[in-house]
């Protein structure tokens, strides 16, 4: 994942290798709330998969990967994991620039 910011907005790049054999990926999140068709992912010229993001800055987010609508996959990068209602996890990502404190968020691992 690459963080860049913008004033209150962080940049987020998720990314995936090419190694991840799928027709199509959705990012999904509660930054969408969980909506499994709102944020499909592209590949580059490399055949990664990826996506860019504008979240609200300081925040924690919660997510996961779906690929070809059957099967969830967490983010090897992520920041941490949580337990989720099912049995797995998923992944977090803070939308604080790296080297920068969590002002106010708790990383609930």
């Amino acid at each position: 994942m690459i963080r860049t910011r913008r004033g209150v907005v962080a940049r987020v790049q998720f990314r995936l290798p090419q190694s991840i054999w799928a027709d199509c990926i959705y990012l999904v999140g509660d930054f969408n709330g969980w909506d499994t068709t709102a944020h499909p992912m592209q590949r580059n010229s490399d055949g990664e998969w990826y996506i860019e993001l504008d979240l609200e800055a300081h925040r924690r987010y919660e997510f996961r990967y779906l690929c070809d609508g059957e099967r969830w996959m967490n983010d090897p990068e992520a920041d941490a994991y949580e337990p989720n209602p099912y049995g797995g996890k998923n992944s977090v990502i803070f939308t604080d620039m790296p080297g920068e404190e969590r002002s106010g968020i708790a990383d609930e691992g």
